[in-house]
């Protein structure tokens, strides 16, 4: 295993539980996603933020604007500018001025990218499928719900911003 993914070996056994979790959950999570990378760019030649850009569009076919779409990948603005510049290249995604506001976009996939997005779509459905199956389905389920609680405790959820 690559010491880069497993942050789980700076974890010793003295260390409280929790910590050995959260390395854990690191762990398989960065390995999940670097396949998952690896994977777009050799099968795609994309890159795993322009995907989840392109993911964001899929859900809202009359379109998002940049700040929107900044906000829910949680970059910023010049980050989204520059993934929807290489898009809009490549003609996935069009930039259309929003009415009485011509410094405001909002952006589309374009039918070319809506079925350039399905066909990766179903490929990355694959591969999770792929990547989570040492779980069975009743494991999955579990970690799903004990996941969930950890998501939705007061302290998961506080508003609290790093400084």
């Amino acid at each position: 295993m690559n010491h880069r993914t497993d942050m789980e070996v700076r974890a010793h056994a003295d260390h409280h539980a929790s910590l050995r979790l959260w390395l854990r959950l690191l762990s398989a999570t960065t390995r999940i996603e670097d396949t998952i990378r690896q994977r777009l760019r050799e099968q795609f030649g994309i890159t795993l933020p322009r995907f989840d850009l392109m993911a964001q569009l899929e859900r809202e076919p009359q379109g998002l604007s940049m700040g929107e779409l900044s906000r829910r990948m949680m970059v910023t603005g010049g980050n989204v500018t520059t993934i929807v510049d290489q898009l809009e290249r490549e003609q996935l995604v069009q930039r259309q001025a929003r009415p009485g506001d011509r410094r405001a976009f909002v952006v589309r996939l374009t039918p070319a990218g809506r079925d350039a997005f399905v066909a990766m779509a179903k490929a990355h459905e694959t591969w999770v499928v792929e990547l989570l199956s040492p779980l069975s389905e009743a494991q999955q389920e579990q970690l799903h719900q004990l996941l969930g609680t950890l998501k939705n405790s007061p302290q998961a959820t506080s508003d609290s911003k790093e400084t």
